[in-house]
């Protein structure tokens, strides 16, 4: 899967988007307010799902101690993709971005808060996030459950889903669709090379168009 992934990586998100488009696919891209907090790195990879629920009479030990759980549950290779259920608070932060790069995830995907975000930028850890809080989980915040899917707007997620995001913006690619979706994205873009190619020769875009099928 890591040759899959990585071919998928060297794809961009627009180029995906436009080949599920059209084999007819709808709700896959996620909403721009959700945005990489380095948006010169791509990140891609099979989504660990998180939900939640802010609790304000939660226990500040309870909390912890359920997001420690979270931290040591999160498998390396993923992308911890996270719906809290509030705009509110920071889902992540210095000490949990530190942990979860050491296990070898990859980044997070939240339809929520960061913070701590200089030393998210210093140690690399992609973070795609709506803004930024100091505001914490401690006595705030509980998980509900793990490896379910999760709705972030008119998107569904399912656990080991593929996540491509990049400048442009995020797109979901279906678990059991990965493959055929790779492949025609690196197709699609082989033949955006053929035309280019032909319109830096001098064909008009509309004959080059009509000749390869593809603009």
């Amino acid at each position: 899967m890591t040759e899959l992934r990585d071919r998928l990586a060297g794809c961009y998100s627009g180029v995906v988007h436009d080949v599920m488009r059209g084999m007819g696919m709808r709700n896959f891209t996620l909403p721009p307010q959700i945005t990489p907090l380095m948006p010169e790195m791509t990140l891609c990879g099979p989504a660990f799902t998180i939900e939640g629920r802010p609790d304000d009479s939660a226990d500040p030990h309870e909390t912890l101690l359920a997001w420690t759980g979270l931290l040591s549950k999160a498998p390396a290779g993923h992308v911890w993709t996270c719906q809290p259920h509030t705009h509110d608070l920071a889902q992540m932060g210095e000490l949990s971005a530190e942990t979860l790069q050491k296990k070898g995830v990859l980044g997070c995907v939240l339809d929520g808060h960061a913070r701590d975000t200089n030393f998210l930028l210093d140690i690399g850890f992609q973070t795609w996030r709506i803004a930024h809080t100091p505001k914490d989980i401690v006595g705030r915040w509980l998980p509900t459950a793990t490896d379910v899917p999760i709705q972030i707007a008119d998107v569904c997620i399912e656990p080991g889903d593929y996540l491509l995001g990049d400048r442009d913006g995020m797109v979901r690619v279906p678990r059991d669709r990965l493959e055929e979706i790779t492949d025609r994205s690196v197709e699609a873009m082989q033949t955006e090379n053929k035309v280019r190619t032909a319109i830096m020769a001098g064909t008009d875009p509309q004959d080059a168009y009509l000749q390869y099928g593809k603009f």
